[in-house]
């Protein structure tokens, strides 16, 4: 079920009357209702794969209750190589099958064997790689000691499954995450309005800000060789604004309807485009899968402890690896390799925590140092998600270098002015907002009620006007 569809605006008051008035009995009772309507938002994708997310769900519960039980360390390895097998080994199957067969058969070929395997039809299913790090992370914790692994079957299966952010994130730890369902959720007023604001403000950015620029970005880029290079670079923005307003709009709409359920969920998205560095933006970028490669995979490997051949052989790892997570293409693998170039200079330099705090802040307008800090940042990143974006390699190289021509001086011949006003008046907001939790959160503003009203009302309307388009969101292919 898409959260921009018809079905989801009649599923989610629904759901949240039945939660607060019929299942509030008991936390069990909370619990077994999520659980259920959990499982039914995905079904209405595709029922069969909930297959999936029970094997997974059943195969980590397992786990932690063995891993409960032994503190014997050849059996504690096993429990958890078994559940590496199984969660890698499901997102392997469905998401890398066809990658690693088409480059077998390249590789073949290559060397002047032609084969014709015959493959098999796969579809990829929704949210695999959000789930099966979720449980993954789980049992990798459970085998560390972090947490006492639970006994409560439906709670856990309810934490898997948590339909807000099933499908794509943020791929919630269970010491956050899981320890909530542990207790009876009562109703907060406050908590729940604020959720209902940060909905709007997820609604605003995808289907306001990322649809719209959806339309011109899919005209560009299906034909760059018949635009101008000031086109094409309008092309790449409209992109990188694109992708940061349907993925961190989801985000924002998962955490706004977890908050009208009595859960909170950690925030996946802290203003990136306003990052002074490289290093900044990857931590304000996809928070939730930057800390988990973090905290089980650069860690483990080392971090940034050891020399100079140490630092880059891990970030290297951490980034190709977060490219190939994201899609089995070498688009994606070459997106990564971008990425650690541009960040291991300050990596190297010891620059790479230097930019901690919010930019400019307490302040309007920031320094000019710091203004050319994000457009340097944001151009380096814009650059790198023209790879993303592209349908291939040579795609990608062919669309870099028509940017580079003397027509990148020229006007661009396609002119959306309506949403790059949209886009402006959207930058402005969040860079207002850019020390608080979203883009409408007014805690700490002392703002008039008609105004903050005023502006509720009006960014309703732009969702409605734009509202029903159907566009998926982009982080549903991975």
């Amino acid at each position: 079920m898409l959260f921009n569809s018809i079905d989801f605006v009649f599923f989610l008051p629904t759901v949240f009357l039945l939660y607060w008035f019929v299942a509030n009995r008991s936390a069990k009772i909370q619990n077994g209702f999520l659980l259920g309507v959990s499982y039914l938002f995905y079904g209405w994708w595709d029922w069969r794969f909930l297959s999936l997310i029970v094997v997974s769900s059943l195969v980590d519960y397992l786990v932690g209750l063995g891993l409960s039980q032994t503190d014997e360390r050849k059996t504690r390895m096993l429990l958890l190589l078994a559940s590496v097998l199984v969660n890698l080994g499901m997102l392997g199957f469905f998401k890398y099958y066809h990658f690693f067969l088409e480059n077998f058969v390249q590789a073949y070929r290559f060397f002047g064997q032609p084969i014709d395997p015959q493959g098999l039809e796969i579809i990829l299913p929704v949210g695999i790689s959000f789930y099966t790090f979720q449980t993954l992370s789980y049992s990798i914790d459970a085998y560390r000691r972090k947490l006492e692994p639970t006994r409560d079957l439906v709670a856990f299966f309810a934490f898997v499954a948590f339909f807000p952010q099933l499908v794509a994130g943020p791929i919630e730890r269970a010491t956050n995450l899981l320890t909530q369902f542990y207790t009876k959720r009562e109703f907060e007023y406050q908590k729940a309005t604020d959720g209902m604001r940060q909905i709007l403000w997820g609604f605003f950015k995808k289907v306001v800000i990322a649809d719209n620029c959806a339309r011109y970005v899919e005209l560009i880029f299906n034909d760059p060789t018949s635009y101008s290079g000031s086109t094409l670079l309008l092309g790449a923005i409209f992109f990188a604004f694109q992708i940061y307003g349907d993925f961190s709009g989801y985000s924002d709409i998962a955490i706004g309807t977890a908050r009208l359920f009595g859960f909170d969920l950690m925030q996946n998205f802290a203003f990136p485009y306003f990052s002074r560095d490289i290093a900044e933006f990857w931590r304000r970028w996809h928070i939730s899968l930057s800390t988990w490669f973090r905290d089980y995979l650069y860690i483990p490997l080392g971090g940034s402890r050891g020399g100079a051949w140490v630092k880059i052989r891990n970030t290297f790892i951490i980034f190709v690896i977060s490219g190939f997570w994201h899609g089995a293409d070498w688009t994606f693998i070459l997106w990564g390799v971008v990425n650690a170039l541009f960040f291991l200079p300050y990596l190297l330099l010891n620059r790479n925590r230097r930019n901690l705090g919010s930019v400019a802040k307490g302040k309007f307008i920031p320094t000019a140092l710091e203004l050319l800090a994000m457009l340097l940042t944001f151009t380096l990143t814009t650059f790198a998600w023209i790879i993303f974006r592209a349908e291939s390699v040579p795609h990608a190289l062919a669309y870099i270098k028509g940017i580079f021509q003397l027509s990148l001086f020229s006007l661009p011949t396609i002119r959306p002015t309506t949403v790059a006003i949209f886009v402006i008046l959207f930058v402005l907001v969040e860079w207002l907002q850019r020390e608080q939790r979203h883009g409408l959160d007014f805690s700490q503003r002392n703002l008039a009620t008609p105004v903050r009203w005023g502006l509720y009302l009006l960014i309703t309307c732009f969702v409605a006007a734009f509202f029903g388009q159907g566009n998926t969101f982009i982080y549903f292919q991975f």
